[in-house]
């Protein structure tokens, strides 16, 4: 393969791809079938079913097909698709019954597939209409064996799974590494599907239902660990596991103190919901195709379990944010391309006034909802997702009125304990939905109520009231309101107060407040050294690990406000504690302070969005008195690049990479784009990759690239495409991992990527394909082929040699190969015309390509003389270049063509290239 060479980084350009036409070629079916047979021989089996299938498209004949569903069978089960290969020999057996080569294909496939009775039965008819066939006889009696060997196995395995449950359920058991040993045995035979038929056949689901109502917490982690296994990918099983568990038992189970059984309810619940959604994801034939199943009630049944779950007063704390996590993954829609919503709709008619009481809740009142610190902000996530699955206005109305109804039924009629609910559920919407949190923050007297209890003596109201303001503060309709009425008082609170809890929420109102002029140097809102004094005491605060961790978040909060200032930024990546003191908060159970930790080190970075202004717009801008935005200019790239290496050395990746983890609904699709921003910036300078990679980034960007926002996503994949371009991708990427990386670099050549995108993505494919025919494989399969192929014919000289490097790597895979010879394709003309190319790095990649397809598929000789004048001359050109390496090139592709076909050799011997060869054999300084 072609090693990527070091070259400069261009900036980015507009790319503009244009794919390949083929033009089609008249074939008959039976040739078709020829070529098949000859590519089967051959051991491109791949290639030969491409062959068979396109046959079958020309063909009407019956016995023809028949003969062509044979074949694919055999394709198939080469390349061990049984499930395919056993439907073509089917329908092979259905035209002749007498076939014996596709009963004989049907029945390895059925073997495979372990339906070993109806594997037999194809057998024993292949052998009777071949009785004196020896291949037929021996594999019936391996089968046999075979066979015998399973019932064994089967019977054994009944025994265990009885012994099992006996031991578990065994009161007067007192030998707990028995116990435990017993339950172990049994979720490792639930993960595979026999073992997992198997106790769903041994009256498994009753005995694991006593496990559950031992409440012991071992036998009912294992009991609830064993169900996963059943019910993973398997929707029958499932719907029958859940008719005789009961919906209400299992939301009881994941409402229980206990939080490692109710974590594992809710891992149960994950995996009923994907069985009943998306249906059976594996191929257990006759077992699915009995039972018809509408799986719409099932699923409405668990939801409307778990929304009341919500508001069960006997419920956990952990156990609520359980079902609101749950809510979250399974309720909205994934994308916008389903069309269907019924199921956000449904919810939002029958339980957001539920969801409201969990937002709602004052922590310390009188009746309240046991709550975690992470409730609110799962709640608001759950909110805004429903808020974002809405399609139309009618929908988004009925939305605000059920809410402003909501936040109306506890303001008025409730005294001072309603109106702080109601002020709860205002701050949990404008975390969330904010539009319907404006539109209920204008209702009649909410404002009002809030700017007089910010001054309560009552520390639980101030905390409700401040919060409230702080999160109205960022909102735009509200804050000229609140910057003209709630400054001073936020002012008052932050000197006089003599609680902590309440001076960091009061700081925080005015760190949003003074943050309003954004990264504009010029917008100051509060007289010059006041940010510095507000960042200091964040930074205080933050290290004060007396403080809780709940008070700390705010800290963080009011920092992810006050680095919109370069001057706080610089202090703050001084400060090795409070980074650190940071990077602690993130890693903690409190996943609230994600979203403020990650927009901290966005803006230390500088890796939000800023766009050059256009010269001439500022000159009219200027002309005209408009405002102007200025760069603070510690914001330039010389103090971006140190506060990068700072937070580098404070362990900021560890960091990151434990907040990717998080299976937490703060990890919104925002907060997920954010540190794909940080890790873009981190791994800027080529020589801080290897720590990146070396302290978990490179894993962690992985998820990064696959999931959240669309921008989130594209900065992820060019975060890998730096990391695979400089490091070796095989370390980088360790075991199956690297397969995982191919995927987000291709998702780099798309036409709306920028120049730098595409040309980074195609240097790290170019990386990869250079390793491994699996790579290769990965890659094709991605459809990323065409692409490249595009990007050939590129205006920018780095992407078109880019390209070209990575179509070089690439043709050591026998399909792109194949590619080459394809009627009516120009792909093989351009690589001979971008040979004869002035630009020698193109020259080297291009005749590199040609160097390698007519080494490795010795036709493409034949046909380089067919697809230009010029070849002759762009050959010798090569051969006389004073570069070694494009004299090196050209004379494996002249020793190739010479050894091809006695036509083309002669052609090149007629011209004078004797005479050049003789010169360059000659020379002793190029062996």
């Amino acid at each position: 393969g072609i090693s990527v060479p070091g070259f400069p980084v261009p900036g980015p350009c507009g790319a503009q791809g244009c794919v390949l036409a083929c033009a089609p070629r008249q074939v008959t079916a039976e040739q078709l079938r020829a070529r098949g047979n000859a590519l089967f021989q051959a051991g491109d089996h791949g290639a030969a079913l491409a062959a068979y299938t396109e046959a079958l498209s020309l063909s009407d004949a019956a016995p023809e097909r028949a003969v062509l569903h044979r074949n694919r069978a055999a394709c198939y089960l080469k390349l061990e698709d049984y499930s395919k290969a056993e439907a073509d020999a089917t329908k092979a057996i259905e035209a002749d019954g007498r076939d014996v080569k596709a009963l004989f294909r049907r029945s390895q496939a059925l073997q495979q597939l372990g339906r070993l009775d109806q594997a037999v039965s194809d057998l024993q008819r292949c052998v009777s209409l071949e009785p004196r066939n020896r291949a037929f006889q021996e594999a019936l009696r391996a089968l046999g064996s075979s066979m015998h060997e399973k019932m064994k196995a089967m019977s054994c395995t009944d025994s265990k799974v009885e012994q099992m449950f006996q031991i578990l359920l065994d009161l007067e058991e007192k030998d707990a590494d028995k116990k435990q040993k017993a339950a172990q045995n049994l979720i490792v035979l639930a993960r595979e599907e026999a073992g997992a038929e198997k106790i769903f056949q041994s009256d498994g689901v009753r005995l694991l239902m006593q496990l559950l109502d031992t409440a012991k917490a071992d036998l009912m982690l294992a009991a609830l660990r064993t169900l996963v296994g059943l019910c993973s990918g398997h929707r029958s099983r499932t719907t029958a596991i859940l008719a005789e568990l009961g919906a209400p038992r299992l939301a009881a189970v994941l409402g229980v103190e206990h939080e490692q059984v109710s974590l594992a309810a809710c891992n149960l619940l994950h995996v009923v919901f994907d069985s009943l959604k998306e249906g059976l994801q594996k191929d257990f034939r006759g077992k699915e195709d009995a039972v018809v199943l509408d799986s719409s009630r099932d699923l409405k049944l668990l939801i409307k379990h778990l929304l009341e779950l919500l508001v069960l007063e006997g419920a956990s704390a952990h156990g609520r944010d359980n079902a609101l996590n749950l809510l979250i993954k399974v309720v909205p829609r994934k994308s916008p391309k389903e069309t269907n919503n019924s199921l956000s709709l449904w919810v939002i008619d029958q339980g957001l006034k539920k969801i409201l009481e969990v937002g709602s809740t004052v922590c310390g009142s009188s009746g309240s909802l046991p709550v975690t610190e992470n409730s609110r902000m799962s709640t608001s996530v759950l909110l805004s997702k429903l808020y974002e699955d809405l399609k139309c206005d009618a929908e988004r109305e009925n939305f605000h009125r059920l809410c402003e109804d909501y936040v109306r039924s506890w303001f008025e009629g409730h005294e001072l304990p309603g109106k702080l609910r109601a002020i709860q559920t205002v701050s949990c919407l404008l975390q969330g939905p904010s539009d319907a949190g404006n539109r209920v923050l204008e209702l009649e007297g909410i404002m009002d109520s809030v700017l007089s209890l910010c001054a309560s003596v009552c520390e639980a109201h101030q905390l409700v009231a401040v919060e409230a303001l702080i999160h109205a503060a960022d909102k735009a309709k509200r804050a000229s309101f609140i910057t003209a009425n709630g400054v001073n008082l936020l002012k008052e609170i932050y000197k006089h107060s003599e609680r902590d809890s309440i001076r960091i929420r009061a700081l925080v109102g005015l760190c949003k407040l003074g943050s309003a002029g954004g990264t504009d140097f010029s917008m100051k809102q509060f007289a010059e050294g006041s940010t510095m004094k507000l960042a200091k005491q964040c930074r205080k605060w933050l290290c004060n690990e007396a403080i809780d961790v709940g008070t700390r978040r705010w800290a963080v909060e009011g920092l992810a406000y006050l680095t919109f200032d370069a001057d706080v930024k610089e202090e703050f990546v001084e400060d090795k504690a409070a980074m650190q003191a940071m990077f602690q908060l993130a890693k903690s159970e409190d996943r609230s302070v994600l979203y403020a930790v990650a927009s901290t080190l966005v803006n230390c970075t500088n890796s939000y969005d800023h766009e050059e202004p256009d010269p001439q717009m500022l000159e009219l801008a200027k002309y005209a008195k408009q405002h102007i935005p200025e760069q603070h200019p510690k914001d330039k790239p010389e103090f971006v690049k140190r506060r990068v290496r700072k937070l580098l050395m404070a362990g900021v990746v560890s960091a990151l990479a434990c907040m990717v983890k998080s299976e937490n609904p703060a990890l919104t699709s925002s907060c997920r784009e954010l540190i794909s921003r940080v890790f873009l910036a981190l791994v800027e300078e080529a020589e801080d990759r290897g720590g990146v990679v070396a302290q978990g980034g490179g894993k962690a960007l992985i998820p990064l690239s696959l999931e959240g926002t669309e921008v989130g996503q594209t900065k992820a994949a060019q975060a890998l495409a730096k990391i695979t371009i400089t490091s070796n991708p095989e370390m980088a990427f360790p075991g199956e991992r690297i397969y995982e990386v191919v995927r987000p670099l291709v998702s780099l050549l798309h036409l709306q990527r920028t120049g730098l995108e595409n040309f980074e993505g195609l240097m790290a494919l170019t990386n990869l394909a250079g390793i491994s025919e699996r790579l290769r494989q990965k890659i094709l399969k991605e459809r990323a082929v065409p692409m490249i192929e595009g990007y050939m014919f590129e205006e920018h000289e780095l992407i078109r040699l880019a390209a070209t490097e990575c179509m070089c790597n690439m043709a050591m895979s026998k399909e792109v190969q194949e590619m080459f010879l394809a009627e009516g394709s120009d792909r093989l003309k351009l690589m001979v015309l971008y040979s004869g190319e002035e630009d020698e790095k193109l020259r080297r990649a291009a005749s590199g390509t040609l160097a390698m397809l007519t080494t490795l598929h010795p036709p493409i000789c034949k046909r380089i003389p067919q697809v230009t004048v010029h070849w002759l001359e762009i050959l010798q050109a090569l051969l006389l270049s004073p570069s070694a390496e494009l004299q090196h090139r050209g004379a494996v592709v002249v020793m190739n063509m010479m050894a091809a076909a006695r036509e083309v050799a002669e052609q090149l011997i007629a011209s004078e290239m004797l005479e050049i060869l003789s010169v360059l054999a000659k020379d002793k300084d190029k062996p």
